[in-house]
C-alpha cells in the first residue's frame, strides 16, 4: 500500500513537472502595440514592446512581418513593408538561452485615399450582344475575348477585329463550365472557369487545347491578366494570386486596399505599367491596383457608359477592359453590349 502510494504521489508529481515545462511562448510574452490599435498605414511609425509576463530576463527581440525583418529605434517600428491587407506581426525573443516566437495579426492599409478618375470615349465599335464578356484583351492589334454563359450564348473564347467585330476564329468551352477571365502570354490563351475549379491553356493560332491547370487556394476563377512575365488571377475575394507562368501554381498573393478598408470583388484584369485596372463586379467602376503593394491609386467613375448602348433584357454590367499599347488607349465594354468604347482616363 505504502509502495502503491509512494508511485502515485511520484507519478503525479512527474506529470505536475512534465505540464510546467510545456509552458507555450505566449504563456510567456505578448506583443504589445501603440493604443492597442488593429489597423495601420504603410510606412506609419508605432510604438512596440513585450509584455513579459514571468520577468524573464530577454537578451534580444527581433520583429518581422512577411518575412521581412523590421528595424527597431526607440521601441519603435516602421511598416515599411511591400505588400498590405492582414498582416502578422512576428517577434523572436532571445532569452536564458532560449528562443521564444509569438505574434499578433494587424491590419496594414494604404497610406493616400485613390485618385479619383473620369473617362472621354475617343471611339465606338460594334460589339457583339451576344457576348457576355469576361475577358478582353489585346495582342498584335488583334482583339481577344473571353465570355461566360450568360444571356443568350454559351461561354466561347474568340478573336476580332475590333474596328468592325468580324470574327476571326472562336471556340466554344463545353457545357457545363462558364468561362471568366483570359490572357495572353508567349503565345498561348489562358482561360478561366468560374466554379469548375480548373484553367485552360490554347495555342493562338487554332486555338488548339494544350492542357488544363488547376486552381490552389483561390477560391474561383474570375479575371486574368500578365505583365509580361507573370499572371495575375482574381477570384472574387480581396486577394490577387500570383501564378507560375510554366505550372500556373500560386506562388504568393497581394490584397486590395484603400486607406480605410480591404477590399473585394475585382473581377476582370488588365496590366498596364505596374497597375492593374480591374473592373468592380456589379459597379459602373474601375479600380487602378498596385500591382506589387495591392493599394488602391485610383478609382474610374464609368457612370453613364451602360445608357449609351442598346437597351434590351439581357443587359447586364461593364465588364471587359483591354490597354492597346500603340494607341495608349484602353477598350472597355459590358455583358451583353452592343458596343466596345476606346476611352482614356483623366483624374477628376
Amino acid at each position: 500500500m505504502g509502495l502503491l502510494k509512494f508511485s502515485l504521489t511520484t507519478f503525479i508529481s512527474l506529470l505536475f513537472l512534465a505540464c510546467e515545462g510545456e509552458v507555450s511562448s505566449a504563456d510567456l510574452f505578448e506583443i504589445k502595440l501603440d493604443g492597442k490599435k488593429r489597423e495601420y498605414f504603410q510606412s506609419e511609425q508605432i510604438e512596440v514592446s513585450i509584455n513579459n509576463k514571468k520577468n524573464i530576463k530577454i537578451d534580444r527581440v527581433r520583429y518581422s512581418i512577411d518575412g521581412e525583418v523590421l528595424e527597431i529605434q526607440n521601441n519603435t517600428i516602421k511598416l515599411d513593408i511591400e505588400k498590405l491587407g492582414n498582416k502578422t506581426l512576428k517577434a523572436v525573443i532571445e532569452y536564458e538561452e532560449n528562443t521564444a516566437e509569438i505574434s499578433k495579426n494587424i491590419r496594414v492599409l494604404a497610406k493616400d485615399p485613390p485618385t479619383i478618375y473620369t473617362y472621354k470615349i475617343i471611339n465606338q465599335y460594334p460589339h457583339d450582344i451576344k457576348a457576355f464578356t469576361q475577358g478582353l484583351e489585346f495582342f498584335q492589334d488583334t482583339l481577344y475575348e473571353g465570355t461566360g454563359s450568360g444571356g443568350m450564348a454559351k461561354s466561347f473564347i474568340r478573336k476580332i477585329v475590333y474596328q468592325t467585330g468580324e470574327i476571326l476564329l472562336q471556340k466554344d468551352l463545353e457545357s457545363p463550365h462558364f468561362g471568366e477571365g483570359i490572357t495572353l502570354l508567349n503565345d498561348k490563351l489562358y482561360q478561366l472557369t468560374w466554379k469548375s475549379g480548373f484553367g485552360r491553356i490554347y495555342d493562338l493560332s487554332h486555338f488548339n487545347n494544350l492542357g488544363e491547370f488547376k486552381y490552389g487556394k483561390s477560391r474561383e476563377g474570375w479575371g486574368l491578366c500578365n505583365d509580361g512575365t507573370n499572371i495575375y488571377k482574381s477570384d472574387g475575394t480581396e486577394k490577387i494570386w500570383l501564378l507560375d507562368p510554366n505550372t500556373l501554381q500560386e506562388l504568393s498573393f497581394i490584397e486590395i486596399v484603400t486607406n480605410k478598408s480591404i477590399f473585394n470583388m475585382a473581377n476582370e484584369l488588365e496590366y498596364v505599367n505596374g497597375k492593374i485596372y480591374a473592373n468592380v463586379w456589379q459597379k459602373e467602376s474601375i479600380m487602378i491596383i498596385n500591382a506589387t503593394s495591392g493599394a488602391i491609386e485610383g478609382v474610374i467613375n464609368m457612370a453613364g457608359l451602360k445608357e449609351k448602348v442598346k437597351q434590351h433584357n439581357n443587359l447586364d454590367v461593364l465588364n471587359g477592359i483591354a490597354y492597346h499599347p500603340e494607341r495608349k488607349t484602353f477598350f472597355v465594354t459590358g455583358k451583353n453590349w452592343d458596343t466596345l468604347f476606346e476611352v482614356t482616363f483623366t483624374p477628376k
